[in-house]
C-alpha cells in the first residue's frame, strides 16, 4: 500500500493547496497523513495564545477526520519554522516513522518563509531518511525506501517576486471539491483572521477560485491542484511518478513543461 503524507506550514495550508489530491489518493487505496509544522499561534486578532493553539489543533483534527487521515501534532510556533539543524532532526524523525512513498510539500518559492522553509526542511529530512549515522530527534531507525516529492503551488500562484509559477502536473479535484471545501471550513478561526490581516474576503471562495485558476492553466480540468515533481536524485528511480500511477486519468503531466526541463 502506498503511503502519502501532506505537510503544510500552518493549519489550513494543506486544505488550500493539497487536500484534493490527498483525498483522491485515499480513494485510490493509499494510506494518508496530514501534518502542519506550526501550531497557528499567531493566526488571530482576538484569542489568547494558548486558546488559539488549542482551537487550531481541534480544527486540524476535525479536517483530518473528514479525510480519514492520520494527523501529526505541530512542532513549533508560527514564524519559528526556520531551517536549522535541530528542527531538521525533529522533522526527519516523523518522516522515518511514517515512511511515505509520496510526500506532498509546499512550493520552495512562496510569499512567506514559513511556507518555503517547510518545503526546504522536508526535502532535507526526506533525503536523510536512510542515512545510518544521521540521528533524528527522537532517535528513529533509518528507512531507505523510495520516495517521490511533489511541490504544491504557492498561494496566489506566484513566487515571492510576483512571478507566475506554472505547474508541471495537474490533478483534477472536481470530484472531491465539496469535501476539500468542507475540510477548509473546519478552520473556523481563520476566515475572520485572514480577512482582517490580509483582506482575503471569503476564505472558502478564495480556495475555490485558486482551484479554478489552476484548472484553467491545465486547459482540460475545471478545478485542479498543481504540482511540480522534485528531482529524483537521492529519493527514487528516475521515472518514478506514483501520483500519476495511482490517479491515472485524474492526473495530467504538461508535456511542454517536461520538454522545457531539457
Amino acid at each position: 500500500m502506498s503511503v502519502a503524507m501532506a505537510v503544510g506550514a500552518h493549519p489550513d495550508d494543506i486544505e488550500f493547496a493539497m487536500a484534493g489530491t490527498l483525498l483522491l489518493l485515499k480513494e485510490a487505496g493509499a494510506e494518508i497523513h496530514m501534518w502542519n509544522l506550526a501550531n497557528g499561534c499567531f493566526g488571530t486578532a482576538v484569542h489568547e495564545r494558548e486558546e488559539i493553539i488549542e482551537l487550531r489543533w481541534e480544527e486540524a483534527q476535525e479536517s483530518a477526520r473528514d479525510a480519514c487521515a492520520a494527523i501529526h501534532p505541530p512542532l513549533v510556533d508560527d514564524l519559528a519554522i526556520v531551517y536549522e539543524v535541530a528542527l531538521v532532526a525533529r522533522v526527519a524523525a516523523v518522516v522515518r516513522t511514517v515512511k511515505p512513498d509520496i510526500l506532498l510539500i509546499p512550493s520552495p518559492q512562496d510569499y512567506m518563509e514559513d511556507h518555503s522553509n517547510t518545503s526546504r526542511l522536508l526535502v532535507t529530512a526526506a533525503f536523510a531518511r536512510g542515512m545510518k549515522n544521521y540521528e533524528t530527534d527522537p532517535p528513529t531507525e533509518p528507512w531507505a525506501g523510495d520516495m517521490v516529492l511533489y511541490h504544491a503551488m504557492p498561494h496566489g500562484l506566484r513566487d515571492m517576486l510576483r512571478r507566475i509559477v506554472r505547474p508541471g502536473m495537474y490533478v483534477d479535484v472536481e470530484p472531491v471539491l465539496d469535501m476539500k471545501r468542507a475540510m477548509l471550513a473546519r478552520h473556523r478561526t481563520q476566515e475572520e483572521w485572514l480577512d482582517a490581516s490580509q483582506g482575503v474576503g471569503s476564505y472558502l471562495d478564495e480556495m475555490e477560485a485558486m482551484s479554478r485558476k489552476v484548472g484553467e492553466m491545465s486547459g482540460r480540468f475545471t478545478f485542479a491542484e498543481g504540482w511540480r515533481r522534485h528531482s529524483h536524485f537521492g529519493f527514487s528511480p528516475t521515472e518514478s511518478d506514483p501520483l500519476k500511477k495511482l490517479l491515472k486519468d485524474r492526473c495530467w503531466a504538461d508535456p511542454l513543461y517536461e520538454q522545457e526541463l531539457g
